[in-house]
């Protein structure tokens, strides 16, 4: 299964204003944590204005500056600003190899910090309390309503990422549905326990043990198993599918937006049109596209723009003063 393919280090962060670095301590990993945020244009002259949110989750062997450095986000968000749309906050987290999920084990923290084959440091990778769920949900939320001018609120928050990121957009959207309103997912890996067939006919067959995951996984079995564990009903209870069902008969009313593309090249691209006609069969809304390309971030430049414009129609009601 086809990875993410990340640059190389040395490639630099623009010098806009609108984009800053920043940090958190986060009660769910017991660790500090940095993120990027994307400030619009008026922020730093309007300062009684408040504005909307969305959220930015990185892919596998990513980490917070990947949207920026690698995917353009902050040119693509000034384009559109320039073009009429709706000015927001876009806030891109460091979510290690997590799956942005709690993990079903709490992982060996000591062998992670003594891991030398690692490229990334174990200071930004290595976390104690691998609840990632929570991270994100609760504690990086909280934080950046409390230092940044945002409408906080659930109708003016919105999640997206790639690959993992849009795994664990759609997932978090769903399992923490007070939150965020919509989500968006670019080349996600939508159905993890999907099995075929290759090409999708509309048949689904999914995987009923640990190796038929194992071969379904391909190249990310390491960070899946290690994240969702060796109980094929944990992995269940993570399928975004599984959740969209339990949510619409508990909750109807906090069925967020969906929002995805991938590319007709991808690997994930069967999983992608599973998900699309297993929303379809339950009565759920989306909005889902194709266009050409494959996993690589040519394909994820080309299109974030068109989640970040669909994410201000849906999250970017009328400013509000302090």
């Amino acid at each position: 299964m086809l990875l993410e393919v990340l640059l190389a280090a040395s490639t630099i962060l623009p010098s806009q204003d609108t984009v800053r670095t920043d940090s958190l301590w986060s009660s769910a990993l017991g660790v500090t944590k940095h993120y990027l945020v994307y400030l619009p244009p008026s922020y730093a002259t309007d300062t009684t204005r408040r504005y909307p949110v969305a959220y930015y989750l990185h892919g596998l062997n990513g980490d917070e500056t990947n949207w920026v450095r690698l995917g353009e986000l902050n040119d693509a968000m000034d384009s559109l600003i320039e073009a009429g749309g709706p000015e927001m906050i876009v806030v891109m987290p460091d979510g290690d190899n997590s799956w942005y999920t709690t993990w079903n084990s709490m992982g060996d923290y000591n062998a992670c910090k003594s891991d030398t084959t690692r490229q990334e440091a174990a200071s930004t990778f290595c976390v104690p309390w691998p609840h990632y769920d929570d991270y994100i949900a609760r504690d990086l939320v909280h934080h950046v309503d409390s230092v940044y001018r945002t409408m906080p609120d659930r109708a003016h928050r919105a999640i997206a990422g790639l690959s993992m990121g849009g795994y664990g957009a759609v997932e978090l959207a769903l399992q923490y549905p007070d939150v965020w309103s919509a989500a968006a997912s670019h080349s996600g890996t939508l159905q993890l326990m999907y099995a075929g067939p290759h090409p999708y006919d509309g048949h689904d067959s999914y995987a009923a043990n640990m190796d038929q995951l194992q071969r379904a996984s391909g190249g990310a079995w390491l960070s899946l198993r290690e994240a969702l564990g060796k109980d094929t009903a944990a992995w269940r209870s993570r399928d975004p599918l599984t959740r969209v069902a339990r949510l619409k008969a508990a909750q109807p009313d906090l069925m967020p937006a969906f929002y995805f593309d991938d590319g007709t090249d991808d690997p994930f691209i069967d999983q992608n049109r599973a998900f699309d006609a297993g929303l379809t069969a339950l009565h759920v809304p989306h909005e889902y596209h194709e266009y050409p390309g494959t996993h690589n971030w040519i394909y994820w430049t080309a299109h974030v723009g068109q989640s970040l414009a669909w994410i201000g129609k849906e999250i970017a009601g009328a400013a509000t003063a302090n």
